[in-house]
């Protein structure tokens, strides 16, 4: 068969930040979520936020991002039979693979003899805090300090270090001289507000952060923290103008909302808190923590405010700003905001789930599985999203090539709770993944067999049971769960590109089929896999120059893809480019296709092509393109 996607899994994007911002770029959508649960697609309450060139780095430095959970870490005696350039270099090379626990170790060894290097201590400093050793980072950045008093980034761990101790007057001391760039400023500015409310001065608090000036983005911060603080206070009144401004903004801002609903809620006006949450469940539907607050007020019980501590409202902070800049960076390294103020955020607040889940989804960016499955086990566990970090942490497994694990795992999820979706579907998708693909329709008939009455979001679950169906040569079977997907979600384009494909590959439904994937294309133009989608059709058809020109855009978009460059090595074939053609079935070849697919390649490298059949009939292929056909 050609070239559909099995699945719906989107590339994580990156964008790279320079070590400073931009001066005078604008950053957009000022409230960020931890990706883990979004492919749960649980929490989708916050908003992506900022746009790379104005957000900078926090170190400046291109370090590894943290240490695998299997990696033995040298001991400091170990370490000291090697030479200071050897534990230098070895510490590098550890950055280079993303193992800050080691870096630092070698760091740490190589500082014995040069206590005094500000490269190095900076380096050490950099390597503890990513890899969660704050007291160690802390200790560093008094060294630092010592050397270089505008050390920002310094000043801010002990500001936080000073914050956790409730030492208020030196944070606020130490925030003071921690901002430079606007987000460093944000930063600085809010827990320095958060301190001056740990003091007791809960006016001075409020003033800091009306004083704060930046970017408009920054008001929807100021508005939240302010009001977390103003109703912490009982400044009822200021709390909620400022609630109220913030929900303005960002409707779908999940802190936003919550914070907003707890307020009306204790309040007095229950009816406007139930409507707040429900609004909210209309646009993200079933996400833990507003279920859990919709179930409260139905229970007549206290919502509670999402912060109830100085220390507290400083981990939301960094936990916002963390999860929004983290996975925003091009190299996902130590060299990384976003996991320096995640790693703060738990120092302040060990127990922060959102704050362990965006840490863990930026391990699973950073491609170190295991990291993500230690962090995912320090949730605790009587949170409701306990359940489904157990879910992710199965797929985590599952990327370790523990997949019997990871299906034991979900299955024992299953077990307790049969009717639930979530679980259902990450076992599913394993099994999918894994080609395991008649133990995969049977996973997927769970999920179906427990819905009685699918909706629109729902479409996947038939999606992929008719994927795995085909892939088990059930065509009847598959044919009736992707019209179901479509019915649920008509003009799905993967479906309509996965059936409209089967159909033409087959010979069946010509018109239809192709009707179906020009439609596909239209929604997604640089998607290669559809594209191709496209160009097969043409070649099943026998319009070969049409052919080419969607496979050499198929190829364009997707390189590497050995199936796409096999389909375009066949559509040059066909149109008597025949050296073109046999480079491109080499191509195929050297990118590992399945190996049913490579001998059939190689043949065609040895032989070219039969002679052309004729091509199957089609009603309306020839016939003039009518509007709205999808031509």
């Amino acid at each position: 068969m050609g070239s559909r996607p099995a699945t719906l899994r989107h590339c994580r994007k990156q964008a790279i930040l320079p070590p400073d911002p931009v001066p005078g770029e604008a950053v957009a959508d000022p409230y960020g979520e931890p990706q883990a649960v979004k492919k749960m697609a649980l929490l989708r309450g916050l908003t992506a936020v900022f746009a790379a060139g104005a957000l900078g780095a926090l170190v400046g430095q291109s370090l590894a991002a943290q240490a695998s959970a299997t990696t033995t870490i040298p001991s400091q005696l170990d370490l000291a039979h090697n030479t200071p350039s050897g534990n230098y270099l070895a510490a590098r090379t550890a950055n280079v693979d993303r193992d800050a626990a080691t870096a630092a170790a070698y760091y740490t060894a190589a500082l014995k003899a040069d206590p005094k290097n500000p490269e190095l201590l900076e380096l050490a400093f950099y390597a503890h805090l990513a890899s969660g050793e704050v007291d160690d980072a802390v200790k560093l950045a008094e060294r630092l300090l010592a050397i270089d008093k505008t050390n920002r980034n310094a000043r801010l761990i002990l500001g936080v270090h000073a914050l956790k101790n409730k030492n208020y007057p030196a944070a606020r001391s130490q925030l003071n001289q921690a901002g430079r760039d606007p987000i460093a400023n944000l930063t600085a500015t809010l827990l320095s507000a958060w301190s001056s409310y740990g003091a007791g001065d809960a006016k001075g608090a409020l003033d800091t952060v009306d004083k704060l000036g930046g970017p408009d983005w920054f008001g929807v911060f100021k508005d939240l923290h302010g009001g977390l603080i103003a109703d912490l206070s009982g400044a009822k009144k200021d709390a909620q103008k400022r609630f109220e401004r913030a929900y303005k903004v960002d409707q779908t801002a999940l802190r936003i909302v919550q914070s907003y609903g707890s307020y009306t809620a204790r309040n007095g006006a229950k009816p406007d808190a139930l409507k707040i949450f429900q609004d909210f469940d209309k646009t993200l539907p079933r996400h833990p923590l507003i279920t859990q607050a919709i179930a409260q007020i139905n229970r007549g019980e206290k919502v509670p405010q999402i912060v109830d501590s100085a220390q507290a409202g400083a981990a939301e902070v960094l936990y916002g700003l963390g999860a929004a800049l983290g996975r925003r960076e091009e190299e996902l390294s130590l060299a990384n905001r976003g996991l320096a103020y995640l790693q703060l955020a738990i120092y302040l607040d060990p127990n922060h789930t959102l704050a362990i889940l965006s840490l863990a989804d930026l391990y699973e960016a950073m491609k170190k599985p295991d990291l993500a499955i230690t962090a995912y086990q320090r949730l605790p566990a009587d949170s409701v999203l306990k359940r489904n970090a157990d879910i992710q942490m199965a797929i985590d497994l599952d990327a370790l090539d523990k997949t019997e694990e990871a299906r034991k795992h979900l299955q024992a999820l299953i077990d307790q709770r049969p009717d639930d979706i979530e679980a259902i579907m990450a076992l599913g998708n394993i099994e999918r993944e894994r080609k395991q693909y008649p133990e995969c329709a049977r996973t997927y008939g769970r999920g179906a067999d427990a819905i009685p009455n699918p909706t629109r979001g729902n479409w996947t679950l038939f999606y992929f049971r008719g994927i795995c169906f085909e892939r088990d040569k059930q065509w009847s079977k598959a044919e009736a769960d992707l019209k179901k997907a479509l019915e649920l979600y008509p003009d799905q384009p993967h479906v309509l590109n996965y059936l409209g494909y089967s159909w033409v590959d087959q010979g069946q439904n010509l018109d239809e089929g192709v009707r179906m994937i020009k439609r596909s294309v239209e929604q997604r133009p640089d998607d290669g896999y559809i594209v191709d989608s496209l160009g097969w059709a043409w070649f099943r058809l026998g319009k070969y120059d049409d052919a080419v020109k969607q496979l050499e855009r198929a190829v364009e978009l997707k390189p590497v893809d050995p199936t796409i460059n096999d389909h375009l090595g066949d559509a040059y074939w066909r149109v008597g480019r025949t050296l073109e053609a046999k480079f491109q079935w080499s191509h195929a070849r050297d990118l590992k296709p399945e190996d049913d697919e490579l001998k059939k390649i190689e043949a065609k490298i040895q032989n070219g092509l039969p002679d052309a059949a004729p091509p199957p009939p089609t009603a309306d292929a020839d016939k003039a393109k009518r509007p709205n056909d999808g031509g």
